[in-house]
């Protein structure tokens, strides 16, 4: 009788335990995402401050000497994401600079130290850096000579700065990898950027110009990062237009209005309560479009003129930095900065080679009359000649509008975005020799040749500047025969041989800078050309500032590479961007018809008449090897490499010796 008792006992007492640890497997399985997740990717973001030095640095973008840095409108960034497929799958890291544009020496430093770091597992295959080419940011951080010369040569502050920031932003994106979800969107924003040299855009075909409502691309493309766990972490987007809307004489660091644009970005996603802290979030838990208020004086409108950023500057004394104890602000602002997840926002640059945000148009400044068409000059003078913002005369409240247009847009796309993304994590990498590379052309009556591109020139156009910023002294946009007197001061430097001027034609050369090797080499010959896939959407990543219809060439050109020969693991639903500026930079890319023209655009243009040519041509093989069935996998293997010439950088630029207060102030006193 005991005995049965017992039996009966320890078979219930077992089966109430095995019940409790189903029920605790159960929970654990429910709430723990690392465990066991359905979604198809590891997604991490990440940003880090690239601010740089804020005084007597020459700001890098209008080639304008007197330019230099003299204070902060706000901070810039370095923001990173991430993506994995899961079990040791591919990744591949996009990084956004609030900068003019990416260096060929910053890409090969952040390299060696992610080496350093974490082996192969990122390298030039699956790195792209981008940057969003604001004109007012430090300068002196790339290698090649040209693009350091009003910088007074290489400027080592501003370079370490982005390196650095480059660098953690990817650590901090690393770090927070965790299973999420990743979704697409596009839509039209029409009022954010203009054609700022139509009369080369009108060059182009007739028929081809005809399948294009504009002459500028408006559709905004952005992917939305959504954790498992904390909702949504974070948003990059590509849309097309210049960071001109601060002008060639100001001289306060900022990132113009793609920077601005992420601000309120995230500051949106921070007062809507992203990224969640606890618990699970729902992907569309937003409130109403709100412009953040702590915002507004950083970007100034008119009649704000307090913020929470100023409440927590006057909580400072002037004399030993300390805070008064009744900082409520201060509190506040240190425990959000304390999150783990925070919300990182990109707008990253696209083909915005011939698109101002300066929407109102270029007018002479002397009779307020529409600048010449052909040559956006004002009675034969091009530095008369600006175009002007939505928020005219003040730049700030114009680059205040424009961040604003695309904030508003990418909020817009994120809220409704529900396409997700699905599919292979992949790459595509290499380098090519624009000096010198063959490229197969059509001909008039149908049948290929084969031309060459040409060592780097740049025309007389060049130094006429744009309706974003003017040159100086003589010269005009439109020009394709050039003058005498500085052939011949071009000459001085180096006079370009036959063979370059015919190669070069009808650009009429005024630096021959692919050929300038003294004291080290003017302008870059080797170039990286990538692709990166996230599922349906595939990222073109160019050393270069694309025009609209240059940029539209080839992403057609792409597309229909893929969609052909992917065996339907691409189809018409796939999202093709181009991404600008990136990993390295060369100037600008015009198609053949805009090149003839020569305005701005094809005078800086610098491998010749065949440069779009030669990017379709060899991004059509690199996305040729995108297909499953092709052998070649991982970088299209090439024995050309970028020189780095870290050691041969030579800086003029005096340092300060001594940084002091006039007597009876101190730093921080307010008058």
């Amino acid at each position: 009788m005991e005995a049965s008792s017992c039996l009966r006992y320890q078979v219930c007492g077992f089966g109430l335990s095995w019940i409790w640890l189903c029920l605790l497997l159960l929970h654990l399985l429910q709430n723990c995402s690392l465990v066991l997740s359905d979604s198809p990717y590891l997604v991490g973001m990440g940003s880090y401050d690239i601010t740089g030095p804020a005084a007597d640095v020459n700001m890098m973008g209008y080639a304008n000497a007197e330019q230099v840095t003299s204070g902060i409108h706000f901070r810039l960034k370095s923001r990173a994401f991430i993506v994995a497929e899961p079990d040791d799958g591919k990744r591949v890291v996009f990084v956004n600079l609030d900068a003019c544009m990416a260096s060929q020496l910053v890409n090969i430093k952040v390299l060696e130290r992610l080496k350093a770091r974490y082996g192969d597992l990122y390298n030039e295959n699956n790195v792209a850096i981008s940057g969003i080419h604001t004109h007012a940011g430090p300068g002196g951080y790339l290698q090649y000579v040209v693009y350091i010369i009003t910088s007074l040569g290489f400027v080592r502050q501003s370079f370490d700065v982005i390196v650095d920031g480059i660098e953690q932003s990817i650590v901090e994106a690393h770090n927070n990898l965790r299973p999420g979800k990743i979704y697409v969107n596009k839509g039209d924003l029409l009022d954010a950027g203009v054609n700022r040299s139509p009369s080369g855009y009108l060059n182009n075909p007739a028929e081809e110009r005809s399948k294009y409502r504009y002459n500028v691309d408006k559709e905004m493309t952005l992917v939305k990062f959504v954790d498992d766990e904390f909702g949504p972490v974070g948003s990059f987007n590509w849309f097309a237009t210049h960071g001109t809307s601060m002008s060639r004489t100001n001289s306060l660091i900022s990132g113009d209005n793609k920077g601005a644009a992420a601000r309120f970005m995230e500051d949106w996603a921070e007062q809507n309560g992203l990224p969640k802290q606890t618990g699970h979030a729902n992907s569309d838990d937003f409130g109403s479009l709100h412009l953040p208020r702590r915002v507004s004086t950083i970007i100034p409108e008119p009649d704000e003129i307090t913020d929470d950023l100023m409440q927590l500057a006057s909580s400072y004394k002037a004399s030993g930095g300390r805070i008064l104890a009744s900082s409520n602000i201060t509190r506040r602002i240190r425990n959000t900065q304390k999150n783990n997840a925070k919300f990182v926002s990109a707008f990253c640059q696209s083909n915005c080679g011939d698109v101002s945000p300066n929407v109102l148009g270029a007018f002479c400044i002397d009779t307020n009359l529409p600048c010449d068409f052909n040559h956006s000059t004002c009675n034969g003078k091009n530095e008369l000649c600006y175009g002007r913002g939505p928020g005219y005369p003040n730049e700030f409240e114009s680059t205040r509008i424009i961040g604003n247009r695309q904030f508003l847009k990418a909020a817009d796309l994120f809220n409704s975005a529900s396409e997700e993304l699905q599919g292979k994590v992949d790459y595509r990498h290499t380098y090519l020799d624009f000096s010198q590379l063959e490229v197969s052309v059509s001909t008039s009556t149908g049948g290929q040749q084969v031309v060459k591109t040409c060592p780097a020139a740049m025309g007389f156009s060049f130094a006429a500047g744009t309706t974003d910023g003017p040159g100086a002294f003589d010269f005009k946009q439109g020009d394709d025969k050039g003058n005498p007197f500085w052939r011949l001061v071009g000459g001085i430097l180096k006079k370009p041989g036959k063979e370059q001027v015919e190669c070069q034609a009808p650009k009429p050369i005024l630096l021959d800078t692919g050929e300038m090797k003294e004291p080290y080499d003017w302008a870059p010959a080797i170039l990286p050309i990538q692709i990166i896939r996230i599922g349906q959407l595939v990222i073109l990543s160019v050393p270069g500032e694309f025009t609209t219809m240059a940029g539209r060439r080839l992403r057609d050109a792409v597309k229909n590479v893929l969609i052909s020969g992917s065996n339907g693991e691409f189809n018409s639903n796939t999202h093709v961007v181009l991404a600008g500026l990136t990993n390295t930079y060369s100037q600008y890319v015009t198609t053949f018809e805009e090149y003839q023209v020569q305005r701005y655009e094809g005078a800086s243009t610098l491998y010749g008449p065949h440069t779009l040519s030669a990017y379709i041509q060899e991004f059509q093989k690199i996305a040729t090897a995108m297909d499953p069935m092709v052998a070649n996998k991982g970088s299209h293997q090439t024995n050309t490499l970028p020189p780095d010439m870290l050691d041969k950088q030579i800086g003029l630029l005096l340092v300060v010796i001594l940084d002091s207060t006039p007597p009876g102030v101190h730093f921080g006193d307010v008058s």
